[in-house]
């Protein structure tokens, strides 16, 4: 794995790979019998498809792109018409007379900012949080493709498990048996037949509970990509165990650094927090608007009138008005309100700047963690293989010993235990190796698709979990499982 590489900014390769294949994979899925086994792409396809938190995080992106044109619009014209009707009489006392007007009378009016800086401040933030909405939706995008494969692996991990513990039930049921034909013979006592079947009993107990985990880890990923599936394509013990490359902690923090999502969407949180500053001050700053207004309607309801006779028009008919021309406004006073909002941006930027550290803090301490993991995965995958080598060659000599009578009981079950708790151990180092190499990816911003994709070359479509629980050249001791 390379810590070097680049992702879209607004978009994963999450999205390219869903319109390549959307149509085909939908129609795959829906097609196929239960009885096929899925493989670790196809899942993760069927997640961005149906996936209900990324269906929400992408209207939640559609929602907040709106604020640029709703900004926008503060710099551009606005246009307004109407119409009004009116029957107005008005009664003079000296002379004595009652006047009269009615008429419809049509407008329309035009504004257009020429000077507006708080509006242009307020459209820079816009766009700054919309680069922030799309970095974030793209940070989502990114962690349904580690979701993928926590939840596929976490399948793997159970299946693998009730291997274990059916491969161990059956070899406490043998011990059972021995121990019972031992005491039918008087080679043994009764003492030997109940700790055999109390070890009988509790890896049975164990073995129901890994067959409901195994249902558990289905179930997440029926609720991840609202697919049912019956079986899935296990990995292959020959996936290459190697240290991250470059295998060098401040590398892969530099990385991180220039690329991680999250992180990228705080820097614009910070320059929204910034221009909305800019724009509460300018709340001080003069504005000045281009005007233009016309209207048309009778003469009397436009106020033509008479110089002679107040309110008498000074003839009948329609007439038209135009007007244009410069609106100054000076702020001088609002009671405080302008200066009280340009205090409550400075302390929003001040919030964005120690979330965007304490966010920084984070991912450094992330990546120096996982890269640590992942040097020590490698390590223990291959004491953990040995582990079983060596427990397995324990269990033999403990046995040998139990049958020439310097061993007991006790000491036989204590052997088995361990050795089926090694082969656990050594399948969670394996699954912990995948996964964190796929977290390190993520938290330096570099986890795509094609990595799942190369995940994939080690898939195995004919996994038996009864059969490859375990590496090819190692052979445990078993038996069937005994049927209950």
């Amino acid at each position: 794995m390379k810590a070097n590489g680049s992702f879209p900014r607004t978009r994963t390769l999450a999205l390219a790979i869903l319109l390549a294949c959307a149509s085909h994979a939908r129609g795959w899925a829906e097609q196929v019998p239960l009885s096929v086994r899925t493989d670790l792409v196809t899942v993760y396809q069927e997640a961005a498809k149906n996936n209900a938190e990324i269906a929400a995080a992408r209207a939640d992106y559609q929602a907040r792109r709106e604020v640029v044109p709703q900004a926008r619009a503060g710099l551009l014209p606005n246009l307004s018409a109407g119409a009004n009707y009116g029957d107005t009489r008005t009664e003079l006392d000296s002379p004595s007379a009652t006047l009269s007007r009615s008429g419809l009378v049509y407008q329309a009016n035009l504004s257009q900012p020429l000077f507006r800086a708080d509006r242009w401040f307020q459209l820079q933030a816009a766009e700054a949080t919309s680069e922030q909405a799309a970095l974030e939706l793209s940070a989502t995008e990114q962690n349904l493709i580690l979701q993928s494969a926590e939840a596929y692996f976490s399948v793997l991990r159970a299946q693998d498990n009730l291997a274990s513990t059916k491969a161990e039930e059956a070899a406490f049921k043998r011990q059972l048996d021995q121990a019972n034909e031992r005491f039918e013979v008087g080679l043994t006592d009764k003492t030997d037949v109940l700790q055999a079947q109390a070890g009988f009993d509790t890896a049975r107990a164990n073995r129901i509970i890994a067959e409901r985990q195994v249902e558990d880890a289905f179930q997440a990923l029926i609720t991840l990509t609202n697919r049912e599936y019956r079986s899935i394509e296990g990995i292959q013990h020959s996936l290459p165990i190697l240290t991250p490359l470059p295998n060098d902690a401040t590398a892969w923090v530099n990385t991180a650094a220039a690329q991680n999502l999250n992180l990228q969407a705080s820097n614009f949180a910070v320059n929204a927090a910034e221009e909305t500053l800019r724009q509460r001050k300018a709340g001080h700053a003069p504005t000045l608007d281009a005007v233009a207004s016309y209207q048309r309607g009778d003469n009397d309801n436009l106020g033509f009138t008479n110089s002679g006779i107040p309110g008498q028009p000074i003839y009948s008919g329609d007439v038209s008005q135009r007007s244009i021309g410069l609106q100054l406004n000076i702020p001088l006073y609002s009671g405080g309100l302008t200066s009280s909002q340009a205090r409550e941006a400075y302390q929003r930027l001040n919030q964005s700047e120690q979330e965007r550290e304490g966010l920084r803090r984070t991912v450094v301490q992330d990546t120096r963690n996982l890269h640590r993991a992942v040097n020590t995965d490698v390590e223990t995958v291959q004491a953990r293989r040995q582990s079983i080598i060596s427990n397995q060659s324990a269990l033999e000599a403990t046995e040998i010993g139990y049958q020439v009578g310097t061993r007991n009981i006790v000491d036989v079950l204590d052997a088995q235990r361990q050795l089926y708790s090694a082969v656990r151990d050594y399948n969670d180092a394996r699954y912990d190796y995948i996964l964190n190499n796929l977290r390190l990816k993520q938290v330096a911003g570099t986890l795509s698709p094609a990595d799942l994709q190369a995940l994939g070359a080690y898939l195995k479509p004919d996994y038996n979990p009864d059969r490859d629980f375990l590496p090819p050249n190692i052979q445990l001791q078993q038996t069937a499982t005994p049927s209950l």
